[in-house]
């Protein structure tokens, strides 16, 4: 099978869809693989690795697309990168099409792509191993990054997030007990944070209780959250609903009334957003103020951990794609179930793709 590794061209987006020991492998198996010149150095990655490891430079963007029969991607493609695949091919990576516009799924559609997102690839007991480990992370990234949005420079509070003797710690509220959650707590409260966990699944919180010692718990509704948000210094949203929009939890009336200056991290973003007030923001400029609260809201935190993020990435993904491009990606989707659930469109025929807000690209 013919495989294009192309460079990522969304802003910001420093991953890359195969490393080169991934390249190697391919070519060992017999499959020709493309890389776009340039794909792999945001996350550290040269040409010559891919060259040694079997992988075939080419220099244009038309070329790594029109060569492929699938076409590895990590982030959702542009519109433009939609318009360069040719008809009757697959695309796959971390897609997220729900929260796209209408135009791109048209196009898809009409050219009959086969569009799998592996973020939605589900095993029997319910768990996604490609998106758990980009999950946990964004949970982690969470605490270093509000650590820097209560600085004085950075337009918060002037608050240390753990204190010090005499000078009590921050107040994180974390809304959502899952794989972000508990990673986010994980951190937060390695950092001395004082940690309020909130979730709605009783068996998520009794995990929390018996793993962190000093962490409070709290049934999740709209009382509680609204009660745990007015005195939090930092709260992080992570919400998760398969296939749908992510629900809204906090709502306007909740921001206001928040500490003035306070920090929401909505993580559920990509999913369209759980926080009432939220838009998605970019790495370069990743807060706005409304209600007086400061929004945290970028769409691919894990971005700025590039080489990190890339191979824990394909590291899960590993055994799905060689799946595909051994069996071919009609016999792949047909005998895996979990590959199956990650199908967005099947010769341009929409599947588990529930439309949910578009972001703004």
């Amino acid at each position: 099978m013919n495989i294009g590794i192309p460079k990522e061209r969304r802003p910001f987006e420093f991953r890359v869809g195969m490393v080169p020991t991934g390249v190697q492998i391919l070519a060992q198996q017999g499959h020709t693989v493309y890389i776009e010149h340039g794909a792999g150095l945001g996350s550290g990655f040269t040409d010559q690795e891919y060259e040694k490891a079997g992988g075939k430079i080419v220099y244009s963007a038309h070329e790594v697309f029109g060569r492929a029969d699938i076409l590895l991607k990590f982030a959702r493609p542009l519109h433009e990168e939609l318009e360069w695949l040719r008809p009757g091919t697959a695309v796959a990576g971390m897609l997220h099409l729900a929260s796209s516009r209408q135009d791109k799924i048209d196009l898809l559609i009409s050219n009959k792509i086969t569009a799998i997102a592996f973020e939605q690839i589900e095993l029997p007991d319910g768990s996604r191993p490609v998106l758990r480990p980009l999950s946990t992370i964004g949970g982690r990234l969470a605490a270093q990054i509000a650590a820097r949005l209560l600085q004085n420079n950075e337009g918060g509070k002037g608050i240390l997030l753990g204190g010090i003797a005499s000078v009590p710690p921050a107040e994180v509220v974390v809304i959502g007990a899952g794989v972000v959650g508990i990673n986010a707590a994980r951190s937060f409260i390695g950092m001395g944070a004082h940690v309020t966990v909130l979730d709605v699944n009783m068996n998520a919180l009794e995990f929390m209780y018996e793993t962190f010692p000093g962490v409070v718990t709290q049934i999740s509704n709209p009382i509680t959250v609204a009660h745990s948000c007015s005195i939090a210094d930092v709260v992080v949203v992570s919400v998760l609903v398969p296939g749908v929009r992510a629900p809204i939890v906090v709502t306007r009336e909740m921001l206001r009334n928040m500490k003035e200056r306070s920090i929401i991290m909505d993580i559920s973003i990509d999913q369209g957003g759980a926080v009432e007030t939220s838009r998605p923001t970019t790495h370069q400029l990743p807060t706005f103020i409304e209600e007086g609260i400061v929004h945290y809201c970028v769409p691919n935190i894990p971005s700025v951990v590039a080489r990190t993020a890339t191979y824990a990435y394909l590291n899960a993904a590993a055994p799905f794609i060689l799946e595909i491009v051994n069996k071919g990606v009609e016999r792949a989707i047909m005998d895996n179930p979990a590959i199956e659930s990650g199908v967005n469109t099947f010769h341009g025929e929409p599947r588990h793709l529930a439309r949910i807000a578009p972001d703004d690209d």
